[in-house]
């Protein structure tokens, strides 16, 4: 095991980097959890006040990172990126000065408050090497955001509060009833990042960022007459996943967008493909949740759009049950919501007894109620987990029936 504590600020915590040299069996699992737990919680979130914020990453987060900050008033002050040539024709930033490392000033970087929009590679090493050269506050984005939680729901910087002796205890069930060591491996990383916002990393068990939803057990238990619910579809990229590892041989999909505007692009999608595909794949327009009630939906933020209290739209939330859906591979990507749509299909996972994918980083749910939910209600099923993006997010359990695992 090796660790490293890079430098900080009176914003950013003792960066704390781990690396273990095996995936942990449970009760080595319940151990280590137990260490994290004490240094829980690790922060807050970070107010940039009257200090410049700059991003670092002009991708999809920093993107996203932008609408953000521009629906809650934040300004920013500039971009920066390795690719910068690359990105400063994109409308995305119009308006936003766009800079290679190399071009910040001195006095820019020791007065600014830098957020990382990347999770695509690991935290701890960049933000050293940005503070090698210079930058003298870091921070996650998402720790930013957390600061306005009360005009925008976006949910992906949470800090997770200390577990309770009970909780622990619930937790080691998690670890228990994981059908490998290397789910055990991957809870851990998304735990200590929650708790501790330590990054924690192992071997055996990496971040595989190009397999969300599609690790190799699913693929391994596909079949040709697939029927896939893409709840939270967006604009249709994981049903495009699914036609490309399937070759297109599957029967239905029912995309599930109730966003307006991600709708539009959904249906764009669906309707460019092939006669033989696009006669498949059905546009829904639900919310789901636990059963039929009026919700709040905050709409028009694109992948972050969800049931929230900030939400100006008002809609009935509908029980995956009440939609009578013959599925047999289920995907759940809700901002949060995915807890309230498995206990609203629960008749329906009883019934089909399908493959199921869900993320679990949106709220703290994904810790132990959300897992201990699949075990408890899903009999006969293997549950893994695995972490697909790094800062505690992109963080998803799969539960396969027994009977469509693949040795």
């Amino acid at each position: 095991m090796t660790s490293a504590c890079p430098a900080t600020s009176p914003d950013s915590r003792v960066w704390v980097s781990r690396r273990y040299d095996t995936v942990p069996d449970s009760r080595t699992a319940l151990a280590l959890l137990r260490t994290v737990n004490a240094a829980a919680p690790g922060g807050s979130p970070v107010v940039p006040g009257n200090r410049p914020l700059w991003l670092y990453g002009a991708g999809d987060l920093g993107k996203l990172a932008r609408s953000h900050l521009d629906a809650v008033g934040q300004p920013i002050a500039g971009v920066v990126d390795r690719n910068a040539d690359a990105h400063a024709n994109d409308p995305a930033w119009a308006g936003i000065p766009m800079h290679a490392p190399e071009t910040v000033p001195k006095e820019v970087k020791a007065k600014a408050l830098l957020a990382i929009s990347i999770v695509t590679s690991p935290y701890t090493p960049l933000q050293k090497v940005l503070n090698d050269q210079g930058w003298a506050t870091i921070v996650p984005v998402y720790d930013v955001a957390e600061a306005f939680r009360d005009r925008h729901p976006l949910s992906n910087g949470w800090f997770a509060a200390q577990l309770s002796e009970r909780e622990l205890e619930e937790a080691g069930l998690v670890l228990e009833d994981f059908a490998d060591d290397a789910s055990r491996a991957h809870y851990l990383r998304f735990a200590a990042w929650r708790l501790g916002r330590q990054e924690w990393d192992f071997a055996g068990a990496p971040v595989a960022t190009r397999e969300r939803f599609f690790i190799p057990e699913i693929k391994a238990a596909l079949r040709p007459d697939e029927r896939f619910l893409d709840a939270g579809a967006h604009h249709g990229s994981v049903t495009a996943r699914l036609l490309a590892e399937t070759e297109g041989v599957f029967a239905t999909v029912w995309a599930v967008e109730p966003d307006d505007a991600s709708q539009a692009g959904l249906r764009s999608y669906v309707e460019g493909l092939p006669p033989q595909l696009r006669d498949r794949i059905h546009v829904v327009d639900a919310v789901l949740g636990a059963r039929c009630e009026p919700v709040r939906f905050h709409d028009g933020l694109g992948y972050a759009s969800q049931i929230a209290a900030t939400g100006q739209v008002l809609r009935s939330s509908e029980p995956l049950d009440g939609l009578d859906l013959d599925v047999t591979f289920i995907k759940l990507h809700l901002e949060g919501a995915e807890l309230a749509a498995l206990i609203g299909a629960r008749e329906t996972l009883h019934r089909c007894r399908p493959l199921v994918a869900l993320t679990v980083y949106h709220d703290a749910a994904g810790l132990i109620e959300m897992p201990r939910w699949l075990m408890r209600n899903l009999p006969d099923y293997a549950i893994f987990m695995r972490t697909h993006a790094w800062c505690g997010t992109g963080a998803v359990l799969y539960a396969l029936p027994k009977e469509r695992l693949v040795p």
